[in-house]
């Protein structure tokens, strides 16, 4: 089992026996159904839900988690309780909602993206209280591989497909920003391969980055100023929050914002190539259920969902001015408007 990320953060100390009320945003239901109809999985269950922090992409993810985890208990004829929380993006609420779950003895833990998995992975080490994590880009760089007790839905990002989405749609693209958040691990490797497509083909780029709302917004500014004709942000969840108060001033410079998820484009963002996150959340309750029937033992180390999807902003592209006409051959297109949701 790998050891290296559970040292790098158990020297923090926080307090397991702060109530479950003070953790942010904490939402109950019992879903179960508790009928005649029997089965050989009867039983009760308790699931912790942990969102990293609120987005359109992790809130749907948490939907389509609790969704299955009432039809599962309907299909079964059991009692699963759940409750979802939210870390706020801040890891010592992340810590504290995830000690406080296995405290009272949740038979499964549900992280929402990295670190929120990071740190239930850490809070789980003694207890073996198992971890199904929902939307981890890169497992392995974030050293939730090789853990007996973790296992969950991967949304590896395609960046060469995506970077292809951008040249298809304009083959005279010389100068392309990337976007992204220093504090966001499951942004590195794609970062890096979208550098490297660039460098490959001879265009240059320009890096922003930011770690807060803010930030972000300073960064896109500099993205414009600096002249860039598209942008590139990979599965980054820092950035997601930040969307709907960047994405006007992008498309209104004529600045094409191709990102990681559709979440994204259904916050204004131009396109992205994807998974389905209803789906990935499905799957995540599925493997939630059988590692707290059947254990841990056959679960793969995680389980990456298929992507394929293209989804398009038509009032960005309207806005920007953009013709996507040559995404029809690429794949699936769907087309969606913005949304604050």
């Amino acid at each position: 089992m790998k050891k290296g990320f559970v040292k790098k953060l158990t020297a923090v100390a926080f307090s397991a026996a702060l109530a479950l009320s003070v953790c942010a945003c904490a939402n109950s239901n019992d879903g179960s159904a508790d009928g005649s109809a029997n089965t050989e999985n009867s039983g009760s269950y308790n699931v912790a839900v942990i969102k990293q922090l609120d987005h359109a992409s992790l809130d749907e993810i948490a939907n389509a988690i609790t969704a299955k985890l009432d039809a599962i208990a309907a299909e079964k004829g059991i009692t699963i309780t759940y409750n979802v929380y939210s870390g706020q993006n801040d890891q010592t609420t992340l810590k504290q909602i995830a000690d406080q779950a296995v405290a009272d003895g949740v038979d499964a833990i549900v992280p929402i993206a990295t670190l929120a998995a990071q740190v239930a992975t850490v809070s789980a080490e003694d207890s073996k209280t198992p971890v199904v994590y929902a939307a981890i880009s890169d497992p392995e760089a974030a050293e939730l591989t090789g853990i007996d007790y973790v296992t969950g839905t991967s949304d590896g990002l395609n960046t060469e497909f995506i970077m292809d989405m951008m040249f298809a749609q304009n083959p005279d693209i010389n100068n392309v920003g990337i976007l992204y958040s220093l504090s966001e691990i499951n942004s590195a490797t794609p970062v890096a391969n979208a550098k490297a497509y660039l460098d490959n083909k001879g265009i240059s780029y320009v890096e922003a980055t930011g770690n807060t709302n803010d930030e972000v917004v300073a960064a896109a500014s500099s993205l414009i100023a600096a002249g860039v004709q598209t942008v590139f942000t990979p599965t980054d969840n820092v950035v997601m929050a930040a969307e709907l108060a960047i994405y006007e001033d992008l498309a209104n410079a004529g600045i094409l914002h191709y990102a990681g998820a559709d979440s994204f484009v259904r916050n204004g963002a131009f396109a992205t190539c994807g998974v389905n996150y209803t789906d990935l959340g499905t799957k995540t309750a599925e493997l939630a259920y059988t590692a707290m029937t059947e254990g841990m033992d056959g679960l793969e180390d995680y389980y990456l969902m298929d992507g394929g999807i293209i989804t398009v902003n038509t009032e960005t592209a309207s806005t920007a001015g953009a013709d996507y006409s040559a995404f029809s051959g690429m794949g699936e297109l769907v087309e969606v408007v913005t949304s604050e949701e």
